[in-house]
């Protein structure tokens, strides 16, 4: 502590012996910290938004189907309602909201043109709480009630078939007994969502799909949303629990695609952090070396009085530790800044035909994650120390007699 409260100050003050290596060393720091922060935030914000975008549509958190149905969507893998054990793990405080859906290969036929798609029958109530599909309307309205025999369809649907808002279309799908059911529907509206879910799903009300295809009451999955993300594992196994002859899985393995992306968009993260981690120890070991060769002869008049090479070793070591750590502040500082004045959102709105293809949002809301503002100013701030042991020990080596003979 002695030797602590004696080479402190010397080396708070030689760091502003020389203000134009101390300064270019605190801007290496800061501003790598300052742009993994950042990238953190904004990753952070890309990949919530992507996720809340794609799991809003139609898959949600979890689901709910009967055996063998994800393998083979047709109505012999239908399910019954819920009953009372499974209806009390649904309405549990951690599940928000979920959603009974009749879902099914079918056709749809314009007077022009006759594509596959998947008809969806809905209790919009519930469908409204849980899917963004009713907000995305472009023209007509949503789906009054589950007797409601209106289709709603994407707007590139709507192109490919050259049909309209008012006008006819026909679902074909295989009923409960093997025929294939035919029906009328009027086109009550049209959504804007990314061009393949527009091409793949329409809508109509969830009895009078029943009603169509000759199932009863039956359904195909009940969609469940889980707004805290930790308690989503806990949700499903109490599902599970409450339904053991269902299959009952979460939104990762429900598409595994959007798992990875999740997953590679943390990794990227410390992908940037490495880049920046090198460019920093470059900085740091070059500014510090170069520190030790023009102070030759004040390291040798410090051995000749009295210094011990440890206590050399120590005002070096010291002085980087002041210098990274006010460099680490300083950045923490300005991604702390960066993420407050962006608080109202990046609005992307102008790239949405791109954004499109990544199935993001078109606002990206950044945001300050404590664990980020620990782990990485502290791993940067050890790095820099790490680094900065060489050139300690560089100094720590130097004998009077060739520091005065360097001085010469």
């Amino acid at each position: 502590m002695e030797n602590f409260r004696l080479l402190a100050p010397l080396a708070w003050r030689n760091l502003w012996r020389n203000p134009r290596r101390t300064v270019i060393t605190l801007f290496v720091v800061s501003v790598g910290l300052w742009s993994v922060l950042a990238m953190a935030s904004f990753i952070t914000a890309w990949a919530q938004s992507s996720r809340d975008a794609t799991l809003r549509l139609l898959l949600a958190q979890g689901q709910i189907h009967a055996e063998g149905y994800l393998d083979n969507p047709n109505i012999d893998r239908l399910m019954d309602r819920p009953d009372a054990t499974l209806l009390a793990a649904l309405n549990a405080p951690e599940v928000s909201n979920w959603a009974a859906r009749l879902e099914l290969p079918a056709v749809v036929q314009s007077e022009y043109k006759t594509l596959p798609v998947s008809v969806v029958g809905v209790v919009p109530e519930a469908e409204i709480r849980i899917s963004s599909v009713p907000e995305k309307l472009v023209e007509g309205r949503y789906l009054s009630g589950p007797e409601d025999d209106g289709a709603v369809i994407g707007l590139n649907l709507a192109k490919r078939l050259k049909t309209a808002l008012g006008r006819r279309v026909i679902l074909m799908i295989t009923g409960e007994d093997g025929w294939l059911e035919e029906r009328s529907f009027d086109v009550v509206g049209i959504y804007d969502a990314d061009t393949a879910f527009e091409d793949t799903y329409v809508f109509t009300g969830q009895t009078a799909m029943q009603n169509m295809v000759g199932v009863g009451d039956k359904i195909a999955q009940i969609a469940f949303e889980v707004p805290q993300d930790d308690a989503l594992s806990g949700v499903v196994d109490s599902l599970r629990a409450a339904a053991p002859t269902l299959d009952i899985r979460q939104w990762r393995d429900l598409s595994l695609m959007l798992g990875a992306m999740d997953a590679s968009m943390d990794a990227s993260v410390y992908v940037w952090m490495s880049v920046m981690m090198v460019m920093i120890s470059i900085g740091v070991i070059n500014t510090q070396l170069m520190a030790v060769f023009e102070r030759i002869h004040e390291f040798g008049l410090l051995r000749a009085l009295g210094l011990k090479p440890g206590h050399v070793l120590a005002l070096v070591t010291l002085e980087s530790v002041l210098l990274i750590g006010l460099g680490v502040l300083i950045g923490m500082a300005m991604g702390a800044a960066t993420v407050w004045g962006l608080r109202d959102g990046i609005d992307l709105s102008a790239f949405s035909q791109a954004l499109e293809a990544f199935k993001s949002g078109e606002v990206l809301y950044l945001e300050i994650k404590p664990i980020d503002y620990v782990i990485f100013p502290l791993a940067i701030w050890l790095l820099g120390v790490l680094v900065a042991l060489w050139p300690a020990w560089r100094a720590a080596k130097i004998s009077p007699v060739e520091a005065m003979r360097h001085a010469t």
